[in-house]
């Protein structure tokens, strides 16, 4: 997920780390890109555990990510017996190092600018200057170059992610076809319905005579508005509902709060038509009328212009974590201490942070499920509760939101953008699975 479509699938703007078990009341460890300094030295102990292509995994970066794994679980995590864990963190470690490798084969460039603000948002995350995190990064033996180093290679990861992944998914247009219509029928299977109904009552034990009795006042009432009296008038005077002072209006409604009985009765009604006989329920018989009806027309949506927080994942920041911050954040920007701008340019970590979080206008399906259903909830101004989706955890604020012709061309770009969202997992699945096949990746015996 333009710029707001960054919720679909950001290339990393900026990344979070944390320091090593020394410095535990921080973080629980070195995040991934920190971790390889371990092929630059290696500690008692330490060794070579697998090579990948031209690049090394060691014995010790395997031991940290169990170590944060098992300090997790320690919260109430749960993990998989140890010998399947510690292949699972090696598994992980290899796919990194093929990552690494092909998007430098690729000639995949990141500017210094972006290196400085990544680890400028490092930096902010765990609430210290850069001098501070240079000297912990120190006492961790992390030399500062190789770790610089590090983050360029994890931005170039993803923007190769970003881009191999992209061009694997093919989009057939009878494909975006067949969704637009799909959406429409389904935004319209509960388009907002306005009725008007008059209702003759039935006694639940009523005999054969009372029932016939009663359905012949619906018809008589029925033949009234055949007959050119206005549905209103006919209400007022028969109806036995408690709507019967508006002219049996019940008001408009989706049709997901209706009856499935008025629903089935009156959809092939235009606004206006009366049902042609009374419709029996459990309470009696029927007259209804559309009094309108809101039709979802394609091309025409509400937009919605947000912003954001977003605190990306690791195994440094859980969600439970990421969510806490979040909720300090939206605290501090209910009372008035700090401003959702100013919260979001230190903390957040993507590229809307130096906007102020600002996403600018996103259009129906751009964001990814759970962040579009949590906005749709919001008023005005209003502040979500933290959000987790794919990419972390938000806050989240709407701004406006406004009704927006969309030209044809958009719609169906819109729509295969949705389409090409649905499949990355199973295609980025796939890409690592052949990048994988076609890396040389050496196992080594621990030394004796």
């Amino acid at each position: 997920m333009t710029e707001p479509l960054f919720c679909l699938r950001p290339a990393a703007q900026a990344l979070r780390i944390g320091f090593g078990v020394g410095l535990a009341a921080l973080c629980l460890g070195l995040g991934p890109w920190a971790e390889a300094h371990a092929q630059a030295r290696t500690r008692s102990g330490d060794y070579i555990a697998v090579v990948v292509n031209q690049e090394l995994v060691t014995a010790g970066e395997v031991d940290r990510r169990m170590e944060r794994a098992q300090a997790e679980a320690a919260r109430g995590v749960r993990l998989p017996p140890e010998p399947e864990l510690r292949r699972m963190m090696l598994d992980a470690l290899i796919d990194e190092r093929v990552m690494i490798s092909n998007a430098r084969e690729s000639g995949m460039r990141v500017d210094d600018g972006e290196v400085d603000r990544a680890i400028q948002s490092i930096a902010a995350q765990n609430q210290i200057t850069l001098p501070v995190l240079r000297q912990r990064l120190a006492a961790e033996g992390t030399d500062f170059f190789r770790f610089r180093a590090n983050i360029r290679e994890q931005i170039m990861i993803e923007r190769l992610r970003e881009r191999e992944v992209y061009q694997r998914i093919k989009i057939a247009d009878e494909e975006v076809d067949k969704y637009i219509e799909e959406q429409r029928a389904a935004a319209n299977a509960d388009a907002e319905t306005n009725l008007a109904q008059i209702l003759v009552t039935v006694p639940e034990d009523a005999d054969a005579a009372t029932v016939a009795a009663r359905r012949a006042v619906a018809e008589l009432a029925l033949a009234r508005v055949k007959g050119g009296e206005a549905f209103e008038t006919v209400a007022r005077e028969v109806s036995e509902d408690a709507n019967r002072a508006q002219g049996g209006v019940i008001g408009a409604r989706p049709a997901s709060r209706l009856p499935d009985a008025f629903v089935e009765a009156t959809k092939a009604l235009k606004p206006g038509e009366v049902t042609a006989q009374p419709l029996r329920t459990g309470a009696g018989f029927h007259l209804l009328k559309v009094v309108s009806r809101k039709e979802v027309v394609l091309g025409q949506v509400q937009q919605t212009r947000s912003r954001h927080v977003l605190l990306r994942t690791s195994p440094q920041l859980t969600a439970e974590v990421a969510a806490r911050r979040l909720a300090e954040y939206r605290r501090q920007i209910e009372a008035g201490t700090k401003t959702f701008d100013a919260i979001a340019r230190e903390f957040s970590e993507d590229g809307s942070a130096a906007g102020g979080g600002d996403l600018g206008w996103s259009s129906p399906g751009t964001m990814v499920p759970e962040f579009e259903q949590a906005m749709n909830a919001l008023p005005i101004n209003g502040l979500s509760e933290p959000v987790v989706s794919r990419f972390g955890v938000h806050l989240i604020q709407v701004l406006e939101r406004r009704e927006q012709a969309v030209e044809l061309k958009q719609l169906r770009e819109q729509a295969r953008n949705v389409l090409r969202e649905q499949r990355f997992d199973q295609a980025y699945a796939e890409w690592t699975k052949e990048l994988r096949s076609r890396a040389y990746v050496e196992y080594r015996e621990p030394p004796q």
